[in-house]
């Protein structure tokens, strides 16, 4: 009896999953990726250091996606402690980080990308790389064959079994995900995409240039009556950027006005602001830098205070207190979409079954960041991904009735 074949169009962290997962099976895994190689994301988040997961408990891990819910129990099945035991079967160990984030001990991804494919290579799993999809009509794809420069040498079509779509979100597009895969599924089906995890931008004067690059460091910041964030901020040529941003990127959009709103920062979260008035007062005769830093201010939180206070208050210990205690940033905005780390939007929870097989076409299956989820950064993302992936693969399994696994399985 012949082997169905299956297509998986993105060679990113869903598209290895899945692929992995079906080469398991009596099926005939072909991976087609218009980029020249794979992984092109998983590769370049992993530069500084590939934050894989958490180690955090189930309960409070689940909480972290919107919507929670749908997720959880995929996440339950492939989490953490998973991803570790996958890791080791690899080859990469693995560890904790202070923060309960879990890295390849290597911290960069070239070695796990490398394992990865190996194995992939190892249990025949097919790449055919350079090959853009184009568009679907069932589940027969139309392919356009690359050049080395993005030139097209030839198009096909092909009928496969079943397929996955493992094509990212829209951020990144030079990686790869450049959402293109929503022009091959009904409007309706779909929540625009947006950006996710991506710094704000503010208008800053040329007093700030001085201080670009540097960081807020240890402060609180919240945004409207949402409860106050702690962590480090980066003050960026374009406005301000950092993890404790990025959790703040919900409430943000659910501004009035996302051209016009307010960050607040306190600048201090371990004084309060009869203590920072108190010290104020006895520096008062000194120049305001120095009295500052008396406070316990760097350069770059002075730097920030003086920008977003009027001239007026410089003078006034009470009111100095106040701003530093909360700080009114105004921002403009949200960079773009294709600067964002991941995305939100994507394929409806209504329009996929418990499998992720679309409802609209029998045999079609979605995985990874191109579904309706969103995720703070600190190994959330790749979970999801990872875990939405093998949901998709294993669906495809008893879509097609391949029960029993083969010899790699």
């Amino acid at each position: 009896m012949s082997r169905p074949d299956v297509a998986i169009i993105g060679a990113g962290a869903a598209g290895l999953m899945a692929a992995e997962v079906l080469a398991g099976y009596p099926v005939n895994v072909h991976i087609f990726e218009h980029k020249p190689t794979a992984a092109r994301k998983i590769l370049m988040a992993g530069k500084t250091g590939l934050n894989i997961s958490h180690a955090e408990n189930h309960e409070l891990f689940v909480s972290r996606y919107t919507p929670s819910d749908w997720l959880a129990p995929f996440v339950q099945e492939f989490g953490s402690a998973q991803i570790v035991e996958w890791l080791a079967g690899l080859g990469i160990e693995s560890f904790v980080g202070s923060t309960g984030r879990i890295f390849p001990v290597q911290m960069k991804a070239s070695a796990l990308v490398r394992a990865w494919l190996k194995r992939l290579n190892d249990y025949e799993v097919k790449f055919y790389y350079r090959h853009r999809c184009v568009s679907l009509d069932g589940l027969t794809l139309s392919f356009e064959v690359l050049d080395s420069k993005g030139g097209v040498t030839t198009t096909f079509q092909r009928k496969f079994a079943a397929v996955i779509l493992a094509c990212g979100g829209g951020s990144y597009a030079s990686l790869g995900s450049d959402g293109r895969w929503q022009q091959w599924l009904p409007e309706e089906l779909l929540t625009p995409l947006y950006a996710s995890n991506v710094g704000v931008t503010v208008a800053w004067s040329a007093y700030m240039q001085g201080v670009f690059g540097q960081p807020l460091k240890r402060v609180k910041a919240w945004v409207g009556g949402m409860a106050a964030q702690q962590g480090d901020i980066i003050i960026s040529h374009y406005g301000l950027e950092s993890g404790l941003i990025y959790k703040l990127n919900s409430a943000m959009r659910q501004t009035c006005d996302l051209s016009n709103f307010v960050l607040y920062v306190d600048l201090l979260p371990d004084k309060s602001a009869e203590k920072i008035y108190q010290l104020l007062i006895k520096s008062k005769k000194q120049s305001l830098n120095t009295a500052l830093k008396k406070v316990g201010l760097d350069a770059s939180k002075i730097a920030i205070l003086r920008e977003c206070t009027p001239k007026q208050d410089w003078s006034n210990p009470k009111k100095m207190a106040c701003h530093i205690k909360m700080l009114a940033v105004s921002c403009t905005g949200l960079r773009p979409i294709d600067e964002a780390i991941s995305t939100g939007g994507g394929v409806k929870r209504l329009a996929v079954a418990d499998d992720l097989q679309c409802h609209h076409q029998a045999g079609l299956f979605c995985a990874g960041e191109m579904l309706d989820w969103d995720a703070p950064t600190g190994g959330y993302l790749l979970t999801a991904c990872f875990a939405t992936a093998r949901v998709a693969a294993k669906g495809v399994l008893n879509w097609l009735g391949c029960t029993q696994p083969n010899a790699n399985g």
